[in-house]
């Protein structure tokens, strides 16, 4: 088994599929694991999602900022399970199309 951090670049993902894909990946992490996603645009409206619906339970690193790649480190810090708000995209950010 390695310890390497799995790496998602969204920007090869369907928007669709971008932000389930992301929160699975998260609540399958254990306390202390973390990946890390690559987008084409500062996933803010990511963040937020995960404030509303996993808070106490994440941390966010921007391991690269912009301007044309953004990469970010997730770790779950915390057990938890996700609040009664859906964690699919709201449309509020690029990720939804257009």
């Amino acid at each position: 088994m390695t310890s390497a951090m799995v790496l998602i670049d969204v920007r090869t993902v369907p928007p669709p599929q971008r932000h389930p894909l992301i929160f699975g990946t998260f609540d399958a992490l254990a306390p202390g694991q973390a990946f890390a996603i690559v987008n084409d645009h500062d996933p803010a409206p990511l963040r937020f999602q995960f404030e509303k619906t996993r808070p106490g339970q994440f941390d966010w690193r921007y391991l690269e900022a912009g301007p044309a790649q953004w990469q970010v480190r997730i770790a779950r810090v915390a057990a938890g399970t996700p609040s009664g708000v859906s964690s699919a995209c709201g449309g509020g950010c690029a990720c939804s199309g257009g």
